[in-house]
């Protein structure tokens, strides 16, 4: 489980295509204190470490997480959120990520308001209808709250500190990126459909 609150930006220094891809992701964590096996969410997508060196860890994405992501389209260089799994006592800070991706959604306007910017995306019509206005969405592992929504396609505000301290800065209109709708109106949406035979 995570929060959605970035806490470094990796940089994908190298892609080794398998029988499943290989990322070698470069980090500013202290690797020496990250697990063998653990969860970090690379924009807002659950891998698991299955390497380290010094200042990089390795994780490996299948056939299945690669269509479902934007991951099959990263290369050398491309620049990622980071957080690692959250730990029973950690202050949550943004909501309950659980690092699933939904879909991938387009940024099709940015828009500056006053110091912060606005982000308009479009999404997949089975994923929006689980996002509301003022309500939670995690993109690119960032918990952000909803401005508004009409149909397919919905608004945030980034202020300028989570442009600084994430990839939010150099985003374009036109880029694909993970979203992963709130848990609680997954849920609310199954209990509404479910009927019993």
């Amino acid at each position: 489980m995570f929060t959605g609150i970035i806490t470094d930006i990796g940089t994908v220094r190298a892609v080794a295509k398998t029988g499943d891809t290989r990322f070698e992701i470069g980090t500013g964590y202290d690797v020496s204190g990250i697990d063998m096996g653990a969860s970090i969410a690379c924009n807002g997508c659950c891998l698991t470490v299955i390497e380290k060196g010094k200042e990089w860890f390795a994780i490996e994405a299948s056939a299945e997480t690669l269509s479902k992501t934007t991951l099959g389209d990263w290369r050398e260089g491309t620049r990622i959120n980071l957080e690692r799994a959250l730990k029973i006592g950690d202050e949550l800070g943004g909501h309950i990520v659980s690092g699933h991706v939904d879909g991938v959604g387009e940024v099709i306007a940015i828009t500056p308001e006053g110091d912060s910017k606005r982000f308009n995306f479009r999404v997949p019509h089975d994923i929006a209808r689980f996002i509301a206005q003022k309500g939670s969405v995690a993109i690119d592992g960032t918990s952000l709250t909803v401005n508004e929504v009409e149909g397919d396609t919905f608004g945030v505000n980034i202020i300028p500190h989570t442009q600084t301290v994430t990839t939010w800065g150099g985003m374009r209109v036109g880029q694909a990126v993970n979203i992963e709708i709130d848990m609680l109106a997954r849920y609310v949406a199954r209990l509404t459909e479910y009927k019993p035979t």
